[in-house]
């Protein structure tokens, strides 16, 4: 008989709780999402056509910038960025070890270094004082990656820039919509730095039904050379003055993301609501740390920092009960191959926070439709995770 030693046992039924419930959200949407995609499907025109042009009016609008130009995904938005900067071979750019690879992928597509900067373990988003104290002659950049909604701390942030002269680039994918005050000001994600990328994958908080992203800026200037570098590096058909991409939202996803923009402020605040059931249900659990209800934060995803080591024992406790979890992120990018591979030990020990985040958070369902049922049910299976049971299991093996 197989033993259940240094395991939580269960035996309740499945609650059958996704992370995320996309056809929920659509069916709420309708007709408005069907009509949208058949009046495209209808016009015979499915690309740079007036969905797109109306679209990026729309998010200007909604962010607060005078200018937007929409692309095929988030990660191009950065590689755009970073290439209309006019950033080198060689150049330092500093972002965050924990978050998806998609900022430091960019910047070593283009030769440029990226340099990891630890985080703060209560946010889990980049550390001012950590980006400072790794500025150097050959840094030209900083990209916080704001993560899991919430926006990092961009004050701090921009006057570390402002004192070294370097540019700040904004990561949104998870936390478009977001706000902050920064300096009196009260500012949306992607309108603070020089530029602003944000992703429209799915299950973002503005996400579309494919794949797309959108860049951000003031400037007038580097929105030309954003789309120049977006368009084969053309400023007119057939004439490129610079290597470009070519990357572009479609006619249906820029309908489609028009109609969910007019509701994301909605489900942000959805979003914002079940955050708050989460953290009443889950008062007093030691064994878990909630994220807390900080101004602006969207909460694209619920993330608990699980203590006592346990955490991969908590996922598979929930697992049992039918609800779904994530982690986000299981293997710092530092530490990853192709960033790792003959970097000074010394190096690869420098973010012990984020080493440490990666080791213990644990993202719960979380999303516009989440009810206030399927909230309780999750929380319930989190309280009912027998860690003093698991952590007796494992000191009885070690």
């Amino acid at each position: 008989m197989a033993s259940n030693r240094g395991r939580a046992t269960c035996t309740m039924p499945h609650q059958n709780i996704p992370m995320q419930d996309l056809p929920a959200l659509h069916s709420r949407l309708e007709p408005s999402l069907s009509e949208s995609i058949a009046r495209v499907v209808a016009s015979g025109k499915y690309i740079r056509g007036v969905e797109v042009k109306a679209l990026e009016s729309e998010l200007a609008r909604y962010v607060g910038t005078p200018y937007c130009h929409t692309c095929a995904n988030g990660t191009e938005a950065i590689q755009i960025a970073l290439m209309a900067l006019g950033l080198k071979p060689g150049d330092e750019v500093i972002t965050s070890p924990f978050s998806f690879i998609a900022a430091a992928e960019a910047c070593k597509l283009l030769g440029l270094k990226a340099v990891f900067a630890d985080i703060d373990p209560k946010t889990y988003n980049i550390a001012p004082r950590a980006i400072e104290a790794l500025v150097t002659p050959r840094t030209r950049a900083v990209i916080p990656v704001h993560l899991f909604g919430r926006m990092a701390p961009m004050e701090p942030i921009l006057d570390v820039a402002r004192r070294h002269g370097l540019y700040v680039i904004e990561d949104a994918a998870q936390a478009f919509g977001a706000e902050q005050d920064v300096f009196g000001r009260r500012l949306k994600a992607c309108s603070v730095g020089l530029i602003g990328c944000t992703s429209f994958f799915p299950t973002k908080n503005l996400g579309c039904m494919g794949d797309g992203g959108a860049i951000f800026t003031s400037s007038e200037e580097l929105a030309r050379r954003v789309a120049m570098v977006a368009s084969h590096g053309a400023e007119r058909k057939y004439h490129s003055t610079c290597v470009g991409l070519n990357s572009r939202l479609d006619e249906i996803q820029a309908a489609v993301l028009r109609v969910k923009l007019r509701h994301l402020d909605e489900c942000i605040s959805r979003r914002q609501a079940a955050a708050l059931r989460y953290r009443a249900a889950l008062a007093g659990c030691d064994f878990v740390s909630c994220p807390d209800m900080a101004d602006g934060h969207t909460f694209n995803q619920f993330t608990l920092r699980v203590n006592y080591g346990c955490r991969d024992d908590m996922r598979e406790f929930l697992a049992l009960r039918g609800v779904d979890s994530m982690i986000y992120f299981p293997e710092p990018i530092h530490r990853q191959p192709v960033f790792a591979e003959g970097e000074d030990p010394a190096t690869l020990a420098s973010c012990p926070r984020a080493d440490e985040a990666a080791a213990s958070v644990l993202s719960l369902p979380m999303h516009s439709e989440l009810s206030p049922e399927a909230v309780g049910a999750v929380a319930s299976a989190v309280r009912d995770f027998n860690i003093g049971a698991v952590r007796r299991a494992k000191g009885a093996a070690s």
